[in-house]
């Protein structure tokens, strides 16, 4: 399904007025991939004293996340309200029919303006609920910049992060812009700009990035998150030694390895599939002081799941499992793929298991063509037959010449040629990939058979799908006719043969 491309946000912030900033944008854009590295610094105001521990809260575990410092103390039962009263605003927003609607009508409707007087901690919370529709988040912060007080910087880093996952690296370097003018950078703004750069594949934007925040006397060295970052830009554009580069300057420079520098170097050794580099990363995480998280052990799962690992990829699923509670349906998927791609034992048992957890929505046209190629390879002909059937319900085409044999080797093995003769007909009404094959075997079972007239019948439907009769599609005719000891039609065969320019066979003598 075709998608029409998405806004530019860039009207949007000049239109309200918002992009008032006459201090030149210092970055360029670019285009860059998905977030894999998120940052473990948060955005404090400049010159702020130490954060101090935000209110006791029971209830409060994602609220303490994103306290802010620059906001006074709330009582407990103040913090609590004000997280719900936010929750509900970012309920509705997200319920907003439309692919971009106007926030501002909710907005109002549940005073926000109100709340953020009480606290400009319910804008970072709000943002942060709607990060699923980024869009709709920068739409948000368009209108919460009409509002008093001004956005903090940290504001700003989060409006960045939403324009990053909205793939609009122009908006993020225009809100970058928009905060320097106002605020004094700080390392993680800059850090939310290169995230920017670096999900929307913009490398020479993320490096600009970094060294501007090197020259920056106004903050501090690039920290582990700007290093991380960087990495992972660089395993992803499968530049390793450049990435590996970047490692050691991150040791060079003092800061601890964190779970995000473990995560971003395993990403990109199995993005440039070098699986034993991508294990000894694992194996020193195990044996040092930076556990695996969840992401780690999905990042190995789909390692194991493409190198064929497939007894490893068992055990990074049992450890993802047990850290998250689940495993999404993408690495399900890669599941289901290396099952498919590699012979195991109880295969075909753990494939329905797996397909269990997907939805009808779930499927993808390669899944459905890798599912048709192993139940025929699994000689099941019933399964195989109800994946044929799913997969021209939903108009799937196949266009391998290996997996339409399968399917001819699969009937073949059961001697269904009347299933077969079906399967022709569909696979050429679906427009599927046709071969000679098909109609070969379809000669050979129905000449097994002895059934010469539907025999006879196959060489129209190769003429008419414009497949030639070669030598061995005689030969196939000449050995139906001599197993019914019909040699008068049999020698007529091998006379066409001789016609067409074929030969006899050696082992064949006209009689």
């Amino acid at each position: 399904m075709s998608r029409q491309p998405a806004r530019s946000l860039l009207p949007l912030l000049r239109r309200r007025g918002l992009h008032d900033s006459t201090t030149p944008r210092p970055f360029t854009s670019v285009s860059a991939p998905p977030d894999a590295t998120p940052s473990t610094s948060f955005p404090w105001p400049p010159h702020s004293p130490p954060p101090t521990p935000p209110p006791p809260d029971p209830a409060g575990a994602r609220w303490s996340a994103s306290w802010s410092p620059a906001s006074p103390p709330l009582p407990p039962f103040t913090a609590s309200q004000l997280r719900t009263a936010v929750s509900s605003i970012a309920a509705s927003l997200l319920a907003l029919p439309g692919p971009e609607p106007d926030p501002v009508p909710d907005l109002q409707a549940h005073s926000f303006p109100t709340l953020l007087a009480v606290s400009p901690l319910a804008s970072l919370e709000l943002l942060s609920l709607l990060r699923p529709k980024p869009r709709l988040g920068l739409a948000v912060f368009s209108f919460r910049r009409t509002l008093s007080p001004p956005p903090a910087i940290g504001e700003f880093a989060l409006a960045i992060s939403l324009a990053s996952r909205a793939h609009e690296p122009d908006a993020a370097a225009l809100l970058f812009a928009d905060a320097t003018a106002t605020h004094s950078p700080d390392q993680a703004l800059y850090n939310a700009l290169m995230a920017a750069y670096m999900q929307n594949g913009l490398l020479d934007n993320c490096l600009e990035t970094f060294h501007a925040l090197e020259r920056d006397r106004r903050c501090g060295p690039p920290n582990v998150d700007s290093y991380n970052i960087l990495i992972a830009l660089f395993g992803r554009s499968l530049l390793v030694d450049h990435m590996e580069a970047t490692l050691r300057s991150l040791d060079a420079s003092g800061h601890p390895r964190t779970i995000g520098t473990y995560n971003a170097i395993i990403a990109g050794y199995l993005t440039a599939w070098m699986w034993d580099k991508m294990e000894a990363v694992f194996q020193e995480m195990l044996a040092g002081h930076v556990a695996p998280d969840a992401t780690t052990h999905l990042l190995m799962l789909r390692g194991y799941a493409h190198a064929g690992m497939i007894y490893k990829m068992e055990q990074a699923y049992e450890r993802a499992y047990k850290h998250a509670g689940k495993v999404d349906i993408v690495h399900i998927r890669a599941m289901l793929c290396a099952y498919c791609k590699f012979d195991h034992v109880d295969r075909i048992q753990k494939i329905e298991e797996l397909l269990q957890r997907l939805g009808p929505d779930d499927y993808r046209p390669w899944l459905y063509v890798l599912l048709i190629r192993v139940y025929a390879q699994e000689g099941l002909v019933d399964g195989m037959e109800l994946r044929i059937a799913e997969a021209l319900q939903r108009n799937v085409i196949v266009t391998t010449v290996q997996v339409m044999r399968s399917i001819i080797s699969s009937y073949f093995q059961c001697d269904a040629v009347d299933k077969l003769a079906h399967f022709v007909q569909q696979a050429e009404e679906a427009g599927w990939k046709l071969c000679r094959s098909l109609y070969h075997c379809k000669m050979v079972m129905y000449g097994k058979h002895q059934r010469l007239e539907e025999m006879h019948r196959v060489l129209d439907e190769m003429e008419c799908f414009k497949f030639d009769r070669t030598k061995k599609t005689f030969w196939i005719m000449h050995k139906a006719y001599v197993s019914c000891g019909r040699r008068t039609e049999a020698n007529t065969i091998l006379g066409m043969m001789w016609k067409h320019g074929f030969g006899l066979p050696s082992s064949v003598s006209v009689q």
